[in-house]
């Protein structure tokens, strides 16, 4: 055992002191506090980190540079491949969308849609820009105009398989896409399908066009299926919630008939 040297204690006591040897700062930190065992244990482990990089350095390299060169990768291919093709796709979509837009504000419809599907005037058509240009913003938007003039065409399966590849956060053509479906389902005569469709329609935004408007759907659909508690909420929310929309005007003659059915 170690001679207690009651010397050196008065004088390691003293107020102000400060150790002055390697030895006297060493044994300040071990008797002083539990600080030392902290301050051993990240020397300990810091020496283990040094180990490991040493040894493992040339992996380490290795996947700092696949990381790095992945996203410099994903940088370039937005900026040197995604936008030329984005934009190369909207070029050749433009003939097409004249095409779709002249069928639903003109004549000669039904051949005006085939154009805007299969092409025209040695022009992409839709179905050349979802095949040519898969995965850009331009062919997501060439799902909704070929399944919607599917649907005008009469040819409800196409309409609904198009419109079903369609993804959008829009206001308007979000919705529309759900209850363009709907309204296929209505024309295969399957309308359980289609009232779940006008739902996600009326679910997916909420807004004075489209909402009211598949609510109509959705409570007449209802009707029909012999839920006319379901339509009472619906014609219900349109004469509460949107009273200046168009389906606002004959409401009450629905409202009046589901209130007779639901009550029998």
């Amino acid at each position: 055992m170690r001679d207690i040297n009651f010397e050196d204690m008065a004088t390691y006591n003293k107020r102000g002191y400060k150790p002055k040897t390697k030895a006297e700062k060493e044994q300040n930190i071990e008797e002083g506090s539990t600080t030392a065992e902290v301050f051993n244990t990240l020397d300990e482990t810091a020496s283990k980190t040094e180990a490991f990089v040493a040894k493992n350095q040339k992996y380490i390299f290795i996947i700092v540079g696949l990381v790095a060169a992945a996203v410099l990768g994903s940088l370039a291919y937005k900026e040197y491949v995604a936008k030329p093709k984005q934009l190369n796709a909207m070029n050749d979509m433009f003939q097409a969308q004249k095409y779709f837009n002249e069928a639903v504000n003109g004549v000669a419809k039904d051949s005006l849609f085939n154009l805007a599907l299969n092409g025209g005037e040695g022009k992409f058509g839709m179905l050349d820009i979802i095949d040519e240009y898969s995965g850009t913003p331009a062919a997501n938007l060439a799902n909704y105009y070929a399944g919607t003039a599917y649907l005008r065409l009469k040819d409800y399966k196409n309409a609904i398989a198009y419109l079903s590849e369609f993804e959008s956060d829009d206001e308007v053509l979000a919705p529309l896409a759900k209850g363009n479906i709907g309204d296929a389902f209505v024309q295969l005569d399957q309308p359980k399908d289609a009232l779940e469709y006008y739902e996600k329609a009326i679910a997916l935004r909420d807004n004075g066009y489209t909402t009211p408007m598949y609510l109509y759907k959705a409570g007449a659909l209802a009707l029909d299926l012999g839920q006319p508690d379901k339509a009472l909420g619906y014609f219900k929310r349109i004469k509460e919630d949107y009273p200046d929309a168009t389906e606002a005007a004959t409401v009450d003659v629905f409202i009046g008939k589901a209130q007779v059915l639901a009550n029998k």
